[in-house]
């Protein structure tokens, strides 16, 4: 937690101005002393402390636009965002933030593309973690059980200023819908041997393959996958340390997955 260590003894320089600026003073403004009078631009900090930073803030305020896009935040979004905190290990302060940085989101003025572009620049061209970020968005969108037009229209939009394509939208999408299903469906600790036809469909569409693809193929798919989403390298990379234990989930279900089509086709 050196990012958040370094906000409570006064490393305010996350406050580095523009959109994503604005939604981090105003969430964390509530908690910290708004009497202080620092040269915010003056204080130094690790980049890869403040990429994590800028990936907490954007996560929890975009999953809070994400959740209104339909008119309405539902009761499971707010548990699902209580979850994935829960999951993160905050403490009592830390959620504080968080669940004002999702009120941030919800709000009419939320400036998307701003914190968006943003947030993509602060990344510096790590892909994988802006993927990642797309990927909890998904996780999100589906805590209802359901995507509605209006949060899909939502999430593509975000997927493309990001710099990704429809079809990559698409393939990410039908990734974390089938591992959701997969997981819904105890497929990561199947032990039987005989999986249903829906887990198996789940566990290539996990993979981005499906039963035509040779031994080759998916093997080779699996291995990018485990490596877009090793924990290590994702952190190392930007995404705060409190999310290693979701993408270490992650990395499971995608193993299991992969076991699971191997068992199938000998």
């Amino acid at each position: 937690m050196a990012w958040w260590g370094k906000i409570l003894g006064g490393g305010f320089g996350f406050l580095m101005g523009g959109p994503l600026g604005a939604v981090m003073g105003a969430a964390f403004g509530h908690q910290f002393d708004k009497g202080m009078n620092q040269d915010f631009d003056s204080l130094g900090y690790e980049a890869q402390e403040r990429t994590q930073l800028a990936f907490f803030s954007a996560v929890f305020s975009v999953m809070g636009h994400v959740a209104k896009a339909d008119g309405r935040v539902t009761q499971d979004e707010i548990e699902m965002a209580k979850a994935m905190m829960q999951q993160m290990s905050l403490d009592e302060q830390q959620r504080k933030v968080a669940i004002e940085l999702f009120n941030q989101g919800k709000q009419t003025d939320f400036d998307l593309d701003g914190v968006l572009l943003q947030f993509k620049q602060e990344c510096r061209r790590h892909v994988t973690l802006v993927q990642m970020f797309i990927e909890v968005l998904l996780h999100a969108a589906y805590a209802d059980g359901v995507m509605h037009q209006k949060e899909k229209e939502v999430l593509k939009h975000i997927t493309i200023t990001l710099g990704f394509s429809s079809i990559k939208f698409q393939q990410l999408d039908d990734m974390v819908r089938s591992q959701k299903h997969f997981h819904e469906s105890g497929g990561q600790s199947y032990t039987g041997q005989t999986p249903s036809r829906d887990m198996l469909k789940d566990a290539y569409a996990m993979l981005n393959v499906d039963e035509s693809s040779s031994d080759v193929e998916i093997k080779k798919s699996y291995r990018r996958l485990m490596n877009q989403h090793h924990p290590d390298k994702l952190v190392s990379k930007g995404m705060p340390e409190e999310m290693i234990k979701m993408a270490t989930e992650k990395t499971q279900e995608i193993k299991a997955a992969y076991e699971l089509i191997k068992k199938s086709r000998k």
